[in-house]
């Protein structure tokens, strides 16, 4: 056999002698500290993709083989890549010259960075790497994980934002954009779903078939969908073809067995949508299909995976009476995901700092087409309640701008927040509003269509734009609202001195709470709309004012009575009267425009937390906002009178406070009745959640738990329509609290088994965080961190838990003793919000136990430092808040 063995070797041929020669001259693996902690460089680039996986849902784990096609930029003797808790077989590396020998690969870094060594150095070319592997089903909902539902076993892929390094060696980061070629080897019986048309089906043996798909256009990893399972497949007729494109999109609806007719609702609104965004962009749909895909399990809302959204089946299942919310909740998740077809999957942020060109442009993009969709459904108005909402995030020391540096993979989950969604999506709108949509939006479609397949960072989106507008002074409010944090403040007076000549006068700076570190500040140029009366009417004057040019002249003789700062409140920025035109304005506030309407809430709750304005102030416009007839200015106030009522004021304050606002509400409430208006119902529903939860008025209390006790069959025959998906969750958390441990086993005994609704089931676990009775401790805190309850249900019943005030103490002591427990438990994306559980804390001997907690164990919450400065700034704005009010 030796013999045998040198006579084969002496008649290989003399270049494969070489390379295996020089394979056994393999260089060390380079050690952590070389590894790219962040962005990986381009000096290696992904040419194309070829995927064969194996995926039985019910087993374990997983296999498969990557084989990529690389571009090596410069001579290397190995690159960095992505891979995170792979075992790899074997690599087989071919180089430029076709001659082929054995790599390595090796996981470097614990977010996913590992090394594939050559074994020599090769000149820059095209190489190939072909990856064999396996791995364990993730179970925490990151990667390609595995569900059972319903005595079924599914398994989906979530990838974004670095998780498809979970299933695949590959380069996973947005910039490397490649083509892909998939195969999937599914159980007989089961459906497989991926990002392009499957091309053929053929069996392997008696339990197994093979699923070809067609190759998709260059994509990210993170968009990839991998889903196999017994699912229910809902064929739709083809969206036709339309002026922008000349081939038909197949539509497809994809759920769990059984529950594909829910889906009918969604696929029915699905090719209006379609030409919407078409007619809008002038761009068209990039995808040679589109599958909507309810999956039984998912850790966020939804994820715009190419050609096959796939959305928590929660968001897509209506019932056969839709409550309003759920309604409204479908048509805004389903419009930002398809509009993240053009943005974000078909041009492409090339990093994840610019992840507002994806994000922010799927938020402005929803309001605006829901417009378009449903005329009168005020879906402008619920896009201006986030463009407000997001102001109080942006009003820390500590927040985020939109852009700004991301340095480390850990860091990537942090910018998936309020800034890149609703501060994205409020500048946007100030742009789109004041420029004009149709100088504006035309000049989108140029965008995209310039950068289509491609990527575009921030620089080239300004420059694009700015080339095509012509106008300079939009890219520089682009500039400075993208790149600086914080929120513009207004101080806004009037000089009548000259009544030909009568002028607002707009000082800038920065917003800033009572009890606020902030000392910087930022030079804006701002796009500012005010609104006056003149004769029987009001006017509109506008105008780009900055540090140097602080100044708008009215079109006016005669000084106005009172100023609206914010015309059609489009403009993100706060600003401040002095009383005597705080009074007037309020005194016309039936004058204004709803969106008007919201700006005056919003600036008047900002004074009152910046010391600026007292308690009479903000009755006063409480009062006015429950007067409203419109849903969106009543409920304006309740997000920041739950904290009020249930972080900032304590005890006798709390009570006096509830004792005033009670009856505003109840008026308010009785001013909807029994309206069967979809809109009045929304609004009714949240004014019985605020008087009931946070006001504790009692009969409304006893009505909604009443209707939990019907709906979920305590002590009496179930009725399934006794209660509101609305009101799930108020319902629920208050029979929890108001019934005891009786309700509470109820819901955790298996009482509502029965109930596949994954609404409820939604609602459930934060209903059972939210009891009172100590004696429930033990069993909660077990139950939460038991395998009865998931990873995402277990978070949000510890949050749940932390809410209520009546044991929040308790549950901090369990908290921090449990913490490497919980972190275990919810899913590895969210381990870095943990610190915000403490965000319910009003006292400053709190921000102390709160970084000790986050030095000992901060390690097994990768990313968490921005979420800890925060929660500790919030928790120091609450404690000032309390002491000026």
């Amino acid at each position: 056999m030796v013999l045998l063995f040198l006579v084969l070797a002496a008649c290989q041929p003399q270049e494969q002698q070489a390379t295996v020669e020089q394979t056994e001259l393999s260089t060390p693996t380079p050690d952590a500290g070389a590894a790219p902690i962040g962005q990986l460089a381009e000096t290696a680039y992904p040419l194309g993709y070829q995927l064969d996986l194996h995926i039985d849902p019910r087993e374990d784990s997983f296999s498969g083989r990557a084989i990529i096609d690389i571009e090596l930029r410069e001579a290397a003797n190995g690159i960095w890549l992505h891979g995170q808790l792979l075992t790899v077989h074997s690599v087989l590396l071919t180089n430029s010259d076709g001659q082929e020998s054995k790599a390595s690969y090796q996981e470097v870094l614990p977010s996913g960075v590992a090394w594939a060594d050559f074994g020599y150095e090769l000149d820059a070319g095209r190489i190939r790497l072909d990856f064999e592997y396996q791995a364990s089903f993730d179970q925490n909902l990151a990667g390609l994980f595995n569900v059972v539902e319903q005595g079924d076993a599914y398994a989906l892929a979530k990838s974004e934002s670095i998780q498809a390094r979970k299933y695949l060696p590959g380069f996973d980061q947005p910039g490397f954009k490649a083509p892909f070629t998939i195969s999937i080897t599914i159980p007989k019986g089961d459906h497989a779903i991926g990002n392009a048309p499957e091309l053929s089906r053929t069996s392997v043996d008696d339990q197994y078939d093979r699923i070809q798909f067609a190759q998709t256009p260059p994509m990210s990893t993170y968009l990839l969908s991998l889903a196999v399972g017994p699912f229910d497949v809902v064929e739709r007729a083809d969206i036709p073809a339309s002026q922008f494109r000349d081939y038909p999109i197949p539509l497809r609806g994809v759920a769990r067995r059984g529950r594909g007719s829910e889906l009918e609702y969604v696929l029915d609104i699905t090719p209006r949508y379609i030409e919407i965004f078409e007619q809008a962009l002038g761009r068209p749909y990039p995808f040679k299909k589109l599958d909507i895909v309810a999956a039984p399990a998912w850790p966020s809302g939804a994820t715009e995976l190419s050609g096959a959204i796939t959305y928590r089946e929660e968001r897509l299942f209506l019932g056969g009476d839709a409550s309003p919310q759920a309604r409204l909740d479908l048509l805004s998740v389903h419009a930002h995901e398809i509009a993240h077809m053009w943005f974000g999957n078909q041009v492409t942020p090339p990093w994840w700092d610019d992840l507002w060109l994806k994000e922010g442009f799927a938020t402005w993009a929803t309001p605006m087409v829901l417009s378009l969709f449903e005329p009168d459904g005020g879906h402008d108005l619920n896009g201006l309640e986030r463009n407000f909402g997001v102001m109080r995030v942006d009003s820390l020391a500590t927040t985020r701008a939109i852009r700004e540096p991301i340095l480390r993979n850990e860091d990537i989950r942090n910018a998936y927040d309020g800034i890149t969604y609703s501060k994205s999506q409020a500048v946007i709108h100030m742009v789109d509003s004041y420029f004009g949509a149709d100088k504006f939006r035309r000049a989108l479609g140029g965008y995209l269509a310039e950068y289509a397949d491609s990527r575009a960072d921030s620089t080239q989106f300004y420059q694009s734009i700015g080339e095509q507008t012509g106008d300079p002074k939009l890219t520089r409010v682009f500039k400075h609202f993208v790149e600086q944090q914080g929120v513009p403040q207004l101080d806004v007076s009037l000089d009548c001195a000259d009544a030909s000549q009568v002028r607002v006068m707009l000082e800038q700076s920065r917003y800033r709470p009572l009890g606020s570190s902030i000392t910087d500040d930022h030079s804006w140029s701002i796009p500012v709309c005010v609104r006056y009366p003149e004769s029987n009417t009001t006017q509109v004057q506008c105008g780009i004012v900055t540090q140097d040019n602080p100044v708008l002249q009215l079109n006016t003789q005669q000084c106005p009575a009172w100023i609206m700062p914010n015309a059609n409140g489009s403009g993100y920025y706060r600003w401040q009267l002095a009383a005597d035109y705080w009074q007037s304005l309020m005194a016309n506030f039936e004058l204004l425009q709803q969106s008007e309407q919201l700006a005056l809430i919003d600036s008047a709750l900002a004074a009152f937390e910046a010391g600026t304005a007292d308690q009479a102030l903000l009755l006063e416009v409480i009062e006015l906002s429950t007067q409203a007839t419109t849903r969106q200015v009543v409920v304006a106030p309740l997000e920041a009178l739950r904290r009020y009522l249930g972080t900032v004021f304590e005890n006798v304050e709390v009570e006096d406070f509830r004792q005033q606002l009670t009856p505003l509400y109840l008026m308010a409430l009785e001013r909807v009745g029994n309206s069967a208006s979809e809109d009045q119902l929304l609004l009714k529903n949240r004014l019985l959640d605020f008087v009931a939860s946070s006001l504790q008025y009692q009969p409304a209390r006893e009505l909604l738990t009443e209707q939990a006790m019907r709906f979920t069959g305590f002590n009496q025959q179930r009725d399934s329509n006794a209660l509101s998906s609305d009101l799930y969750k108020a319902a629920l958390s208050i029979a929890v609290q108001d019934l005891g441990a009786g309700f509470f086993q109820h819901l955790m005994g298996g009482g509502v088994d029965e109930i596949d609704d994954p609404r409820f089931a939604g609602m459930l676990p934060i209903a059972l965080g939210s009891f009172n009775d100590a004696e429930l401790l033990p069993q909660a805190r077990a139950y939460a961190l038991s395998e009865r309850v998931g990873p995402r249900e277990a978070f949000d019943m510890i949050r749940s838990m932390m809410e209520s005030p009546v044991l929040r103490d308790q549950h901090w002591q369990w908290y921090r003793a449990e913490l490497p427990a919980i972190l275990n438990k919810i899913p590895s994306q969210w381990q870095r919000r943990t610190p915000r559980m403490a965000d319910v804390f009003c006292s400053q001997d709190k921000i102390g136990e709160l970084q000790a907690l986050f030095a000992e164990y901060g390690d097994q919450a990768p990313g968490h430092e921005l979420a800890l400065r925060q929660t500790s700034e919030a928790i120091d704005l609450c404690s000032a808040l309390r002491a000026g009010h």
